[in-house]
């Protein structure tokens, strides 16, 4: 029932009211809460592993920051107080320092509430940010050999390699969006971008 729109119940001669009224319902419900979401989140951050849907996790942070010491590479800070709702809670700016995806996730170890949690399959399916290629910009289109994003990938093949012609190839279900190729190449501005 969830897949169908409320005229499909109509058009297919079912006129059931109750599951006309439940399709319309759940649709109505949905776009409330996407416009609530967008005046409660007037910009988007990226978050660090295993984070909640924005308007949950603006809920369930304490902005205790113990996070924070236990990364690695100092990838996470505070959103700082111009940040509204947002301010004090966990973020990663890759162009800074991006997530080097630790096995362990040690800032979802290190978090008292349940604003960070450990993905059900771990780094599998996870994404922090999605990530975008500008062909017009790697110089690997050009026919210049490079490499250099595959070879910092830290997820590896399944996220990023490079076809026979030398140019990056992103595997969309394997990449979780972590920066670290968008900071390593060697174009400026980067070829790579994330989305978050």
């Amino acid at each position: 029932m969830a897949d169908k729109s409320p005229a499909d119940f109509l058009n297919h001669g079912r006129g059931d009211r109750r599951d006309f009224f439940l399709a319309t319902v759940g649709r109505i419900a949905e776009e409330v809460g996407r416009r609530a979401e967008q005046r409660v989140v007037a910009k988007r951050y990226m978050r660090p592993p295993g984070a909640l849907e924005e308007v949950g996790f603006l809920v369930a942070c304490t902005r205790c920051g113990d996070c924070m010491p236990v990364c690695p590479v100092a990838a996470i800070v505070k959103v700082p107080t111009s940040g509204g709702l947002a301010a004090g809670t966990p973020m990663i700016d890759p162009n800074l320092q991006p997530c080097i995806v630790c096995s362990d996730m040690p800032c979802v170890a290190a978090c008292p509430t349940e604003a960070l949690t450990t993905p059900e399959n771990g780094w599998t399916g996870y994404r922090m940010a999605t990530l975008e290629l500008d062909s017009d910009r790697c110089i690997a289109f050009d026919g210049t050999e490079c490499g250099v994003c595959a070879e910092a990938c830290p997820v590896g093949e399944v996220a990023l390699t490079l076809d026979e012609d030398g140019c990056p190839v992103i595997h969309a279900e394997g990449c979780v969006g972590c920066g670290v190729c968008v900071r390593a190449c060697v174009t400026s501005p980067s070829s790579l971008r994330i989305r978050y």
